[in-house]
């Protein structure tokens, strides 16, 4: 495959310099993307630079995922309003380790195939790189017209940033751009990616190669992604839409993907897949005979998150969906971890209730009446018993004053109420 070409269908090319397209089309190409390690998981604003290494190395090529060791100890200022907390060295080894084990789901590093991908950090050779002999060797090449003319400087300088630009963020760029030399010196590196956010930065680098050892070296970078209505991709109320488990559950993950208007599918489903052209195309063509089967959206949020997470928490994610929007059984709930449990029901009414009602056995009229909300009266709760409307954890109430006791406790924790079709409540023993 032509990388360039399949880059640019699924619309992931924002700017190239001159002569990148020759180049692929005419060697194997070991190329980079930089990854600032200030958390021990990626978040969904990481993927497309992501899907771009792995574009790369299914057409051949040669990816290398550099971990900002060094340069996460500073912060990157483009596209930042404010300066960053800088993390110390205990903390980045942590997370540069995190994020290899995420890394790996999407490119290969184990296989013994020319093309296989390498993941480095820059702390290893920064380290022992001492100050003054960075001003000498390096310093001495880039002028500082050169770094005040980039955008990323300019907007903090012209009254984007409430205290200015420090000295550390605006060696930044040199530090970048040092990289690219040592990739280009120690692995033959001739391609430096990223998002378009970041064409100041591998442009400084490219200039320090040109200036340094007179090496042909090239840039490319994708659009920052957004959604339609111009919001930031990727957040939510809750944050960031992360990667690990422990930070958005693989039902929340979904839930995510799953959502996203029908313009966005179409955008995303050509960046954050590997499908190939003609069955995206159909995909398309079928949604829009259909909007309301949502058929982009499902099969956008069933491949990210098989390639994120696994098949068996895809199939998960549609069960636990299951649950809330369609028939479900008392089995299906059973095999929901606590936390996604907790996920699928999130902003349904909650009452918790003492653990020793439980534990004595409880008449259901009482626990839904007196000791919780969920019905105004015993007479509402009797009427909608005996008309079969009335359920606890997917099963029908079968009379209103039925035991309720400990055993029907999920996770031994929780009970969940449904009134007519819609309307659930989760009771917490406490």
């Amino acid at each position: 495959m032509n990388f360039v070409e399949e880059l640019k269908w699924r619309g992931m090319v924002h700017t190239m310099m001159p002569g990148t397209e020759e180049l692929l089309e005419r060697e194997m190409v070991t190329a980079y993307v930089g990854i600032d390690p200030t958390a021990d998981s990626l978040h969904i604003g990481h993927l497309c630079g992501i899907m771009m290494l792995r574009h790369l190395q299914r057409c051949g090529h040669k990816p290398l995922a550099l971990i900002g060791g060094a340069t996460g100890m500073i912060g990157d200022p483009s596209g930042k309003s404010q300066e960053r907390n800088l993390l110390n060295e205990e903390t980045l080894r942590h997370n540069v380790a995190c994020i290899k084990t995420q890394l790996s789901r999407f490119l290969d590093f184990e296989s013994d195939a020319p093309n296989k991908a390498e993941l480095v950090n820059n702390y290893d050779w920064m380290k022992d790189f001492t100050f003054l002999d960075f001003a000498r060797e390096i310093g001495k090449h880039i002028t500082v017209n050169y770094m005040m003319a980039k955008d990323s400087v300019q907007k903090r300088l012209n009254g984007e940033a409430r205290d200015g630009l420090s000295f550390t963020e605006f060696t930044y760029q040199l530090l970048q751009g040092y990289d690219y030399l040592y990739l280009n010196q120690h692995k033959n590196c001739k391609l430096q990616m990223g998002g378009s956010d970041q064409w100041g930065n591998i442009t400084t680098g490219a200039e320090l190669i040109r200036r340094t050892t007179g090496g042909e070296v090239y840039a490319l970078t994708c659009p920052l992604i957004t959604k339609a209505d111009g919001g930031k991709f990727g957040k939510t109320e809750s944050g960031n839409v992360w990667l690990s488990r422990e930070y958005t559950s693989p039902y929340k993950f979904y839930q995510f993907w799953l959502n996203v208007s029908d313009a966005d599918a179409e955008r995303y489903i050509k960046i954050f897949t590997s499908l190939p052209k003609d069955e995206i195309e159909a995909l398309i063509a079928n949604h829009q005979q259909d909007p309301g089967q949502r058929l982009l959206q499902k099969r956008l949020a069933k491949e990210v998150t098989v390639m994120v997470h696994s098949i068996e928490d895809y199939e998960a994610a549609v069960e636990a969906s299951n649950i809330l929007f369609g028939k479900a059984t008392k089995d299906s709930l059973l095999r929901l971890d606590e936390a996604t449990l907790l996920d699928v029901f999130n902003g349904v009414p909650q009452y918790e209730v003492s653990r020793s009602l439980f534990e004595e056995g409880v008449k259901a009229v009482d626990l839904f009446t007196d000791a919780s909300q969920v019905f105004v009266s015993k007479g509402e709760m009797r009427k909608l018993t005996q008309g079969g409307g009335v359920s606890v954890n997917k099963e029908k109430l079968g009379a209103f004053d039925q035991v309720v006791n400990t055993a029907d406790l999920l996770d031994d924790k929780y009970l969940l109420v449904q009134k007519g079709k819609k309307n659930y409540y989760l009771i917490i023993a406490k």
